[in-house]
């Protein structure tokens, strides 16, 4: 991986602030009001990544004008008033200005403008990366049309995998033939955009169907980061935003049965991380290698990475990040049949875990709220054997999860089956199994599918007990993956 080049440039006009949406958020931190405007999107059937740090880019001014569908949320959460009221510049101040070839310009469009709708053409870019006070910035940019969008959001897995080509950061053939220009400030925002939808994406839908396509985008992020840039902020956001990428791409590895592709992902996070000084991708990237490596059989390594990565994360200053890392040190022990060591590791997970949020903490760890917490002790349990406890822990996961997170419910439900199954309590089992298999419509995870074949083979030998015929035939029923 190339080095990138980094050079003073002319200073831009800075943006002005919105102090009207500052005033709208009140006391709340910027992940309050982060958290409340993805509640309200879901409450109208939208999907937004907003997090801290999107608040914070609204408030100093940086988007001018927010994309449709943040248009639509905002407008519901505060009725009777329009964009201007909150602080935004009309649509049509910031529309129909013609691109120019510059630094900053797009490394490729994956929409044509000729086949725009009236809504995409000239709109703001799907994360609103652009600062409209620089005179060398392109304007005319294209947000994929409402269509594609709720397409790529509820359209299922096989629309979802399609979906990856729209995340600005597609190579064709001719365009890989050609020089590279250096990578600029949208090209970061680009690649950041890229992790989130592949994030929301596996949340909905799981990782068998996404993790091909995710590989392009990966490959260009690369491409990125040896075509350097002139910024060193700019330079930053590329490498953090490749490495934050690998992992995303790893995981969708790990998570449909992958496990060399997912190791060398991580390695390369990893990597990155360590060259450009990263604490937090690094300990993101020791996080997922130490839940690989228990998952492939390797626990002694998983103990090893998460304490590596309990070292690395300290300077973040997120008790969160903290309490997830010693979740997964517990993971380790339990594989190591070290029952004191699990329980030392979740005690110390669930004191961190009692010191609330702050704004520290990562942007991916989104998913990590009280559920995941009982799902991962669930399953600790599991694997010390103890199926009531862990049972307790996985049904109480499936409650308290958010219902954005599809495969998390499946994946807590799956856990709860086998639990059951393995406690003797087959017919509740039977019944968590039939929920899992209603969510598999949605969701295409290996790994749930394998923890549902696990069992349906303990469930076998009781198919008299109440609901266990029909979940094995039905279990039967599901296509086979190869």
């Amino acid at each position: 991986m190339a080095s990138s080049t980094v050079t003073s440039s002319q200073p831009n006009r800075p943006p002005r602030p919105n102090l009207a949406f500052r005033h709208l958020r009140g006391q709340r931190s910027p992940a309050e009001f982060a958290a409340a405007i993805r509640r309200a999107a879901l409450a109208i059937g939208e999907q937004v990544s907003c997090d801290a740090r999107y608040i914070g880019r609204v408030e100093a001014g940086e988007i001018r004008c927010p994309n449709y569908a943040y248009e639509r949320v905002f407008l519901h959460m505060f009725p009777g008033r329009t964009l201007t009221d909150l602080g935004f510049a009309p649509r049509s101040s910031v529309r129909g200005r013609r691109a120019r070839d510059t630094e900053d310009a797009p490394l490729t469009l994956t929409t044509n403008p000729a086949n725009a709708t009236s809504e995409t053409s000239g709109a703001c870019e799907p994360y609103e990366t652009q600062n409209p006070y620089d005179p060398h910035h392109p304007h005319d940019t294209y947000e994929e049309s409402d269509v594609l969008r709720r397409a790529f959001m509820t359209g299922g897995a096989t629309v979802a995998a399609a979906s990856l080509g729209p995340v600005g950061l597609a190579l064709d053939a001719a365009a890989a033939q050609r020089p590279v220009r250096r990578a600029g400030t949208s090209d970061a925002g680009a690649l950041e955009e890229a992790v989130r939808r592949i994030r929301l994406l596996d949340d909905r839908h799981g990782a068998d169907g996404l993790y091909r396509r995710a590989a392009a985008p990966l490959r260009t992020a690369y491409a990125l980061l040896d075509a350097g840039t002139t910024r060193q902020t700019t330079a930053d956001r590329l490498y953090s935003g490749a490495g934050e990428l690998a992992i995303s791409v790893g995981w969708l590895a790990h998570d449909s049965g992958r496990f060399d592709d997912a190791r060398s992902h991580y390695a390369e996070a990893l990597a990155t991380a360590r060259m450009t000084g990263d604490p937090a991708l690094e300990a993101h990237a020791f996080c997922n290698t130490a839940f690989l490596a228990r998952d492939a059989g390797r626990p002694r390594e998983a103990v090893r990475a998460a304490q590596a990565a309990q070292r690395v994360a300290r300077p973040v200053g997120s008790a969160r990040l903290m309490s997830l890392l010693a979740l997964r040190e517990a993971g380790g022990w339990a594989g190591l049949a070290d029952r004191v060591g699990c329980e030392q590791a979740l005690a110390r997970a669930q004191a961190l875990f009692d010191r609330g949020p702050s704004d520290d903490d990562p942007e991916w760890m989104s998913f990590y709220g009280e559920a995941e917490l009982e799902g991962l002790e669930a399953q600790c349990w599991s694997t010390l054997g103890d199926w009531p406890r862990a049972a307790r822990h996985a049904r109480r996961a499936a409650e308290l999860q958010d219902p954005h997170f599809t495969r998390n419910i499946a994946l807590y439900t799956a856990e709860l089956a086998d639990d059951l199954a393995r406690g003797g309590r087959p017919d509740e089992a039977a019944v968590a199994g039939m929920r899992v298999l209603d969510l598999l419509e949605e969701v295409q995870s290996s790994r749930i599918q394998t923890m549902l074949a696990a069992t349906a083979r303990v469930l076998s030998p009781h198919r008299r007990a109440s609901g266990v015929s029909a979940f094995l035939e039905r279990h039967a029923s599901l296509p086979r993956t190869v």
